[in-house]
């Protein structure tokens, strides 16, 4: 937890806290020390800076969660659409 810390220029609490407001989630390794991935990193950097702005936690942490929600819906519509597309029959003239 402290080479995330190190690595997202945070705290080991403030990783704490994120997990506890369910923003990341990290895996356990076999001693029981949390792993990050690169994405959740990531994550973990985006709410630090709107921490550091002024955001208090919790809106952070929703802030975030709506992004990647919003960041999906766009992506399924994209792929929606692109299906969509490929399966209309073309008219002969």
């Amino acid at each position: 937890m402290g080479r995330a810390a190190e690595m997202t220029g945070t705290t080991p609490g403030f990783l704490r806290a994120l997990g506890e407001h369910r923003l990341i989630t990290p895996l356990r390794s076999d001693g029981g020390h949390r792993r990050y991935s690169r994405y959740q990193l990531r994550i973990a950097m985006r709410a630090r800076d709107l921490v550091n702005q002024g955001t208090p936690i919790e809106a952070a942490c929703r802030i975030i969660i709506l992004e990647d929600q919003l960041e999906e819906a766009l992506r399924l519509n994209e792929q929606l659409r692109h299906t969509q597309h490929h399966q209309e029959p073309t008219t002969d003239t």
